[in-house]
């Protein structure tokens, strides 16, 4: 981009739902009742898991992660735009942009990887069911669940450091709400074409690899069990999955739409719309995904609305 004549900047201003201004109040009043149902189905989980000991399993271990994972994920961007929804200065220093932004990635890189491991978790358990307390210990799901962790700090940082370098021109408007890698990009007074093909790069070798993997336990997992002779325990077998099967399909078709294709094809306004889907009403989604279709989680949920509500 020519940078001739134009004023290098420190500070952007966020858009957000600019087009919608007569409805901030009730798109707040909206996202801040979805934020609270996502914070709180999360950490129901959470507390179940740890609590019940029936549920001190590795499937159960990883969900743990996932909402832990879920409830960081939203506090990242849902925080932010819900003040901007408020503000009549919607500016973000450059440096806060760019800490927005890694941690954005990180979790969704996070969020890939922990996807990956809950379907390895379920190909073991069904598959290999008599070598499934030898492979999946307690000590091999720390590890795994660790470096998830640790490949979704690592995955984003050298895009965030890129990025912390350029300079940026005016004008300083993001049409987002949220600092994503795009919009960044388009603001930039240098050519950032080798950036963008690098982070595109990593992008899809992180989404698809993570997807392969998913997908190629799930084929091992339904050729296993189309051999048990019973309905029943096809059933049985079925129904572990369904619910991973289902977080799967909702995240992997907006993550897709969204970091595989080149920015140059990006139209801001639909991404908006998407975002919001994959930030907001996704991981709310996904708590009540696992638990209406868990009989274990729905046991346990019961069990602890019946400890709250029962008289003193």
């Amino acid at each position: 981009m020519d940078g001739a004549n134009r004023t290098v900047v420190s500070e952007f201003v966020l858009l957000g739902f600019q087009a919608m201004k007569g409805f901030q109040i009730p798109l707040f009043c909206i996202f801040s009742t979805f934020y609270l149902l996502i914070i709180a189905s999360n950490l129901a989980i959470i507390a179940m898991v740890r609590v019940y000991q029936h549920l001190h399993t590795p499937m159960y271990f990883f969900l743990g992660n996932f909402s832990i994972l879920e409830v960081l994920y939203t506090t990242v961007t849902v925080p932010r735009m819900l003040a901007d929804l408020l503000a009549e200065q919607k500016t973000i220093s450059s440096k806060a942009c760019v800490v927005q932004f890694y941690f954005l990635f990180v979790f969704g890189a996070t969020e890939n990887l922990l996807l990956a491991l809950m379907a390895f978790d379920r190909y073991v358990a069904i598959c290999r069911p008599l070598h499934y307390p030898t492979i999946m210990t307690s000590k091999t799901c720390g590890l795994l669940a660790l470096a998830a962790w640790l490949g979704g700090l690592l995955a984003p940082a050298l895009p965030a450091c890129w990025i912390s370098t350029l300079a940026f021109c005016t004008p300083n408007e993001i049409d987002h709400f949220c600092c994503d890698f795009a919009p960044l990009l388009k603001l930039s007074c240098t050519d950032t074409s080798t950036k963008e093909l690098t982070f595109l790069f990593l992008a899809w070798v992180l989404i698809w690899s993570c997807f392969l993997l998913i997908m190629t336990s799930y084929g091992l997992i339904i050729f296993s069990v189309l051999k048990i002779p019973s309905a029943e325990g096809q059933k049985k077998a079925f129904s572990t999955c369904a619910s991973h099967l289902t977080v799967v399909g909702i995240f992997y078709s907006t993550v897709m739409f969204m970091y595989i294709r080149p920015t140059s094809t990006i139209r801001f306004r639909m991404d908006k719309v998407v975002s919001v889907f994959y930030t907001v009403i996704t991981p709310m989604l996904n708590p009540l995904i696992y638990s209406l279709r868990n009989k274990e989680v729905k046991g346990a949920l019961k069990r602890t609305i019946r400890r709250c509500c029962a008289p003193i």
